[in-house]
């Protein structure tokens, strides 16, 4: 039996579903046509159950009831849009009740879609598929920003609300910024929130956007707009510096000795041969022959010219970080 496909041409089977359901004739139904489908099954009969394998296993898709005893599916669906975890989670509600007031609660609880009782198979794994698709690309997206080095935020600047972020970002944020115990996760950490602010204000008075967020010995947080995705809300790349890991690269890119690399790297970050020799140990003399090398090595004649080359491939390996 050939494996279905699902419209992005992606095997359904990488897809689970979630499904939320009082009354175990509809659990049947369903379950037996999306196992058919190939997809990977999950069931919960009351909200309470929902909301705690939503939480596990962070399925593709939840098909939800939107009217069941005790939580009903529209707070169901409203505490899971609450959490950072299972917020970009698709929701489908599936309701007997097609009155508007109905449909625009589903909405307004953060439904995606929702689909009528008596329950259809043939449209359900239809609209599943398409959210199913849809969430892939977002995640692919996603995923594609954190292949190239773009450990990417959203922010909303007004309110301190982290709106999504990738999981390099997550990994960086949580290095620089440990929560502190009871801190929600969707909270923008105070200083990355301070960086932003600051950032936007001298963006609209065009002044230069300042880069660093935090620094920790030779280690730097760095930090540039993507672009702004709405009111307020602004997409922020975040990159780690190294002093010792970017020296490495200079070396590997250029065949450049230790002390040629540190020398060059430091000119990247715009210090004089005296500043340099400060750092290094070394008088701006030898710096001076170190620097000469370089040149030489690199096929230029310029210190801005060595820096533009370097900098190329900090940036392509992603900042020495």
């Amino acid at each position: 039996m050939m494996t279905p496909i699902d419209p992005a041409g992606l095997p359904a089977a990488a897809g689970i579903v979630l499904i939320v359901d009082d009354v175990p004739e509809n659990l049947s139904l369903l379950h037996d046509a999306l196992d058919e489908a190939g997809y990977t099954v999950l069931v919960a009969t009351n909200g309470e159950s929902a909301l705690a394998r939503a939480r596990q296993s962070l399925p593709d898709v939840i098909l939800l009831d939107a009217m069941m005893p005790g939580m009903d599916g529209f707070e169901v669906a409203r505490r899971l849009k609450a959490e950072f975890a299972t917020r970009a989670i698709p929701l489908i509600f599936m309701t007997g009740l097609t009155e508007t007031e109905h449909v625009v609660a589903a909405f307004a609880a953060g439904g995606a879609d929702y689909v009528t009782k008596p329950i259809r198979p043939a449209e359900v794994l239809a609209r599943i598929a398409a959210h199913v698709h849809n969430a892939r690309e977002v995640k692919q997206a996603r995923s594609a920003l954190d292949a190239f080095g773009q450990a990417t935020v959203a922010v909303r600047a007004a309110d301190g609300r982290l709106v999504w972020q990738t999981p390099l970002s997550r990994k960086l944020i949580a290095a620089w910024f440990p929560p502190a115990s009871g801190e929600p996760e969707e909270r923008t950490p105070p200083r990355l929130l301070d960086w932003v602010r600051a950032a936007v204000a001298a963006r609209r008075e065009r002044r230069e956007v300042p880069a660093l967020v935090a620094s920790d010995g030779p280690r730097r947080l760095l930090a540039s707009f993507h672009d702004q995705t709405g009111e307020e809300e602004w997409l922020v790349v975040l990159r780690e510096e190294n002093d010792a890991s970017a020296a490495e690269a200079l070396i590997t890119a250029f065949r450049l000795t230790a002390k040629e690399a540190e020398v060059l790297y430091w000119v990247t970050r715009g210090k004089t041969n005296r500043d340099i020799g400060d750092i290094l140990g070394s008088s701006p003399r030898t710096v001076h022959k170190h620097l000469e090398h370089v040149f030489e090595k690199l096929g230029v004649e310029t210190r801005t010219a060595a820096a533009s080359m370097a900098m190329a491939k900090l940036r392509g390996a992603g900042e020495g970080g």
